[in-house]
């Protein structure tokens, strides 16, 4: 029988207003893979910063027991001494530090008055080849992609002799093959001993990795089970999670789709730092009232930069081409403009670009739209509460009040925020990008239930996902992208994974066979 390495016992912990969890109890045996699955506000998190110390010693009530041992974590470098290290979802790396800095950042190699860089470097290097990271220490952490720096933090975490590793929804940003690499790490690390807690919405990766996972539904566990076990599945999974089963991922809608009302023609955008790249190379696509139309594409392929080009040329320099709304050529040189012609852009980074983490669920969602709560310049409070409560109900964000921070909110509940103040803007054409990443099988269900809701309107969805199935349960019609250019165009109903792939490798092809002709 394995040995457990941690246990958790009747841990409670409360916000103001809120039990984030309620006499959660849980079991780890050493040397496995332990998911955690669960909505998003669930506790999950919460839980993890609960045993790595970032919510000290009495802040709680409860019992950690690691190795046998009653712990009383007062900051998260207690539990790193002990072995326990977490790896947030918002990875904290230094972008204009090399990637030897960040990974011994608190834990510098040297003495205390003098810090060994050549110690440093080497040590790093060393680190880096067993996550399979080929890039040199020195480099900046800026100028290597989000899969690397994943990559960074679990050498950063090797270098402080992890014994439990806990990774906080670690793919979200990566593609299907760097989440492959870094999910096969995890089983090698396993294979050595190591423990692993992973906290995950990626239900075919959690079947794929973990040994047992623990369902947490409204701050308390719902059930713990085994891979081996005779009804393990994901739809035992998903019903734990929700409180009900999901007998369709993708809620069904007939499809009333009208004539265009929205065209792209010629559309170029170069890189806004280096002269002569082109990330939107003559792109042509159009969509219809009442239509999901989904775009597809590797990362990389130019989706974002080409959201973001249209919407009031948020993105690029030398932007070129003609944009025509119902049968109409018109210009968005700014965002507002592009707002007041009724488009939305909700983007991929909600923390970043999307929300004002320190302001309220009520300022946020009049944010796009302040003269609608206005009169004359003067914000109507009683009206702005008004719009936050009607959106908070119909999104079911969960919160206390909507005049909780947003920056308090788990990120599903931050998705609803964003959705909801674009929403309220009101748009006739709505441009989703990656709108469910990191956010669990009920949410997304809302969300996609929401997206149905406005088509049948008669509004129109652009919709970029990185998810093959739901732009393949979305979408009535696909746009497939690379490197920059629209390279196919398929009905939804004639759409397959394999399809999508097949048309991205050929036009691969096609480029390196033009370029190895001259052409």
């Amino acid at each position: 029988m394995a040995r457990k390495i941690l246990e958790m016992r009747h841990i409670t912990k409360e916000f103001p207003g809120v039990k984030a969890l309620s006499d959660v109890n849980l079991e780890v045996e050493e040397g496995e893979i332990h998911a955690l699955c669960g909505e998003n506000g669930a506790g999950k998190s919460t839980l993890m910063n609960v045993l790595s110390g970032i919510y000290p010693y009495g802040t709680y009530t409860g019992d950690i027991v690691y190795n046998g041992n009653v712990c009383k974590f007062h900051q998260i470098k207690d539990s790193e001494n002990e072995g326990i290290v977490i790896i947030h979802q918002e990875l904290a790396l230094v972008p204009l530090l090399s990637i030897g800095e960040n990974m011994f950042l608190g834990n510098e190699r040297g003495s205390k008055h003098r810090i060994d860089w050549a110690q440093t470097y080497a040590k790093a290097d060393e680190l880096l080849k067993l996550v399979g990271l080929k890039d040199s220490s020195h480099t900046l952490i800026k100028d290597i992609g989000v899969g690397k720096q994943q990559l960074v933090e679990i050498a950063k975490a090797l270098g402080k002799n992890v014994k439990l590793l806990i990774l906080d929804e670690p793919t979200a940003s990566l593609n299907d093959t760097e989440a492959k690499h870094l999910l096969d790490l995890l089983l090698e690390f396993k294979k050595k001993g190591m423990t692993c807690i992973l906290i995950s919405h990626k239900l075919n990766e959690v079947s794929y990795v973990a040994d047992r996972i623990t369902v947490i539904r409204d701050g308390q566990v719902i059930k713990t089970m085994s891979k081996t076990d005779a009804n393990f599945s994901e739809d035992t999974i998903i019903s734990a999670m929700v409180g009900r089963s999901l007998t369709d991922r993708f809620p069904k809608r007939e499809p009333k789709i009208g004539d265009i009302c929205f065209e792209v023609k010629d559309w170029c955008v170069d890189h806004p730092v280096f002269d002569g790249i082109k990330v939107c190379d003559h792109i042509n696509f159009n969509v219809r009232r009442g239509e999901v139309v989904g775009i597809s594409g590797l990362m990389g392929a130019g989706r974002t930069e080409l959201a973001m080009s249209i919407f009031g040329h948020s993105y690029g320099s030398n932007i070129r081409g003609k944009i025509f709304k119902d049968g109409k050529e018109v210009h968005f040189p700014t965002v507002k403009s592009a707002i007041n012609a009724g488009l939305a852009y909700v983007t991929e980074d909600r923390k970043g670009n999307g929300l004002i983490l320190s302001e309220t669920i009520t300022q946020n969602t009049s944010a796009a739209c302040p003269e609608k709560i206005s009169n004359h310049g003067i914000v109507d409070f009683d009206k702005e509460r008004e719009v936050a409560h009607h959106y908070v109900k119909e999104m079911h964000t969960k919160c206390a009040s909507v005049e909780d921070k947003v920056g308090n909110l788990s990120g599903g509940n931050m998705q609803k925020v964003l959705l909801g103040k674009w929403l309220f803007a009101d748009p006739d054409i709505l441009i989703l990008d990656e709108p469910t990443r990191g956010i669990d099988v009920g949410a997304k269900y809302e969300i996609y239930g929401i997206i149905n809701k406005m088509v049948s309107e008669g509004k129109s969805v652009i919709f970029i996902s990185s998810e093959m199935p739901e732009i393949l349960g979305m979408s009535d019609r696909i746009y497939v992208m690379n490197e920059g250019r629209m390279i196919a165009e398929l009905p939804g109903k004639e759409a397959t994974q394999e399809k999508i792939m097949t048309c991205i490798i050929n036009s691969g092809k096609k480029v390196e066979q033009s370029a190895a002709s001259g052409n």
